[in-house]
C-alpha cells in the first residue's frame, strides 16, 4: 500500500511539473540534479515571431488532459533490465519504450547517477498516447563501429511521434573520437564516410526537446528532419573545435521550429538550416567555437532547395570561423528568402557577415555555372563586435542571379589590428544608419 501511495504521489508531481506547461527543470521536484549554469532558463512571455495559435491550442489540450487524469505510468528502464554498468542496455531500453508507447499516459525514466551504453536504437511511433522521456542520467554511445552497419547514419532516433517531450537535465554522449580519427577531414588519405548523428527526430509533430547536454557526437549532434511544431530549449551542445562535421543543431525539411536559450560549441556550424525548412526562429544563442550560424549549403549537385522565413535574434558568437552565413552551390535552383539576422554580438569572428553563392566544399575546384539558388529579402540589423579578418562583410553573389533586397542597418564590425572592409559583388542592397564597413 505504501508503494502504491508513493507512485501516486510521484505521478501527481510529474503531471504538475511536465513540459506540457513549459516549466523549467528547476521546478521539477523529481529531478534533484542541478542544471549547468551556462544554460539559461528560457524567457517567459516572449511573443513568437510566427503565428503560434496552433501551438497554444495544443498546450490547452494537453493541460486539460493532464488535469483530467491522475494515472501516469512510470516506466523506469532499470525495471526492464538496464544496468548502467558499461554493458549493452539497448534491449532493456527497447522493452521499456514498447511499454511506454503502448500505455495511455507514460513517462519513460532514465535514472540519474548511472551511465547507460546503447548501440543504435529507434524509438518508433505512433504511440497510444503522449510520451515524455525523462533523461536524468547519462546515455552513452557504444564505440563498437560494427554495431552501426545496419544504419551508419543514426544512433538515437525518434520517429513518427506526436506530442513527444524529451527532457530532464541529463547527458547524451556520442563518444565521437573513435569516429573523428577515421574522418577524411582529419586525414585526407582516408575515404570519406558518413558517421552517425547522435540524436535524430524524424517526422515528429508537436515536439519539445529541453534541458539536455549533448556532447561529442559521432557527426551531427541534433537533427530535426521533417518535423512540425518544434521547441528546442535550454540545450548545451559541445565538442572539440577540431571535431569534423559535428554540427550542433541541424534543421532540414522542418516547419515552425523555435530554438531558444542554447549554448553550442562544436567543430562545425552551431546551427545549420537546409532545404525544406521554413518558419525557423533561433533566439538567445551562444555560439563558439564552430563555423557560426548557417543557412545552407543549398543547391548541391544541381538540386532545387528552398528555405524561407528565418529569424536569428539575440545571438553571441565568439571565435567562430564564420558569423551569420548563407551558402549556396553554383548550378542549383530554388531560393533562400525572408531571412533576418538581428541583435547579434560577435567577438573575434573570421567572416562576420557572408553570403556565398559560389560555395565549393570539395578538393577540386568547382566549374562556373549560370544557374543559382536565388537569395532575396535578407536583413542584417544591430550587429556589432570584432572581426578576426579584414573582410568583415562579404557578399559574393551570382552574376546571373544577383542577391536582391539585402538590407543593412546599424552594423559596426571593427578589427583590433586593421581597418575592416566590405566586399560586395553582384548584390542589390540598402544601407541605413551606421554601417561599418560600408559596401561601395
Amino acid at each position: 500500500m505504501y508503494l502504491q501511495k508513493l507512485q501516486f504521489c510521484v505521478s501527481i508531481i510529474l503531471i504538475t511539473s511536465s513540459s506540457f506547461c513549459f516549466g523549467s527543470h528547476r521546478n521539477d521536484p523529481y529531478n534533484p540534479m542541478a542544471r549547468l549554469s551556462s544554460v539559461r532558463t528560457a524567457s517567459r512571455g516572449r511573443t513568437s515571431y510566427y503565428d503560434s495559435d496552433s501551438w497554444r491550442q495544443l498546450m490547452l489540450k494537453r493541460s486539460r488532459a493532464a488535469s483530467s487524469s491522475t494515472s501516469l505510468k512510470l516506466v523506469n528502464v532499470n525495471d526492464y533490465g538496464a544496468r548502467g554498468d558499461g554493458s549493452d542496455d539497448t534491449e532493456a531500453f527497447m522493452k521499456a519504450w514498447e511499454v511506454a508507447c503502448s500505455a495511455q499516459r507514460a513517462a519513460l525514466v532514465v535514472p540519474q547517477s548511472k551511465t547507460y551504453r546503447l548501440t543504435p536504437i529507434t524509438f518508433s511511433g505512433p504511440c497510444k498516447s503522449d510520451v515524455t522521456v525523462k533523461i536524468y542520467g547519462t546515455i552513452e554511445a557504444s564505440t563498437d563501429q560494427s554495431a552501426y552497419q545496419k544504419d551508419p547514419r543514426q544512433w538515437l532516433k525518434f520517429e513518427n511521434l506526436e506530442n513527444l517531450a524529451v527532457e530532464g537535465g541529463g547527458y547524451i554522449n556520442g563518444n565521437g573520437e573513435t569516429w573523428w580519427k577515421k574522418s577524411c577531414k582529419r586525414d585526407p588519405n582516408l575515404p570519406c564516410k558518413d558517421a552517425p548523428t547522435a540524436l535524430t527526430f524524424q517526422e515528429c509533430n508537436n515536439l519539445r526537446v529541453a534541458d539536455l547536454s549533448i556532447k561529442d557526437a559521432q557527426q551531427m549532434h541534433l537533427v530535426f528532419q521533417k518535423c512540425v511544431n518544434v521547441r528546442a530549449v535550454n540545450l548545451q551542445i559541445t565538442a572539440p573545435e577540431e571535431s569534423p562535421n559535428t554540427d550542433g543543431i541541424h534543421v532540414t525539411e522542418t516547419q515552425n521550429i523555435i530554438i531558444d536559450s542554447c549554448v553550442i560549441g562544436t567543430g562545425d556550424d552551431c546551427i545549420s538550416i537546409v532545404s525544406g525548412s521554413r518558419k525557423v526562429q533561433a533566439t538567445d544563442i551562444t555560439c563558439g567555437p564552430g563555423h557560426g550560424i548557417s543557412i545552407g549549403s543549398l543547391g548541391a549537385d544541381k538540386s532545387a532547395d528552398y528555405v524561407s522565413d528565418v529569424l536569428i535574434n539575440k545571438a553571441k558568437l565568439s571565435g567562430t570561423k564564420n558569423g551569420v552565413r548563407i551558402k549556396t552551390w553554383q548550378g542549383g535552383s530554388g531560393y533562400a528568402r525572408n531571412i533576418k539576422f538581428e541583435n547579434i554580438a560577435m567577438t573575434n569572428v573570421e567572416n562576420p557577415i557572408i553570403i556565398d553563392q559560389n560555395y565549393c566544399d570539395q578538393k577540386e575546384s568547382c566549374p562556373q555555372q549560370a544557374a543559382a539558388v536565388q537569395v532575396t529579402d535578407v536583413s542584417y540589423m544591430n550587429i556589432r563586435g570584432t572581426s578576426a579578418s579584414e573582410e568583415a562583410i562579404k557578399f559574393d553573389c551570382s552574376k546571373n542571379h544577383p542577391c536582391q533586397d539585402i538590407f543593412l542597418q546599424n552594423i559596426n564590425l571593427q578589427s583590433g589590428s586593421s581597418v575592416t572592409e566590405a566586399s560586395c559583388s553582384n548584390v542589390r542592397l540598402t544601407q541605413t544608419g551606421r554601417v561599418s564597413p560600408h559596401c561601395t
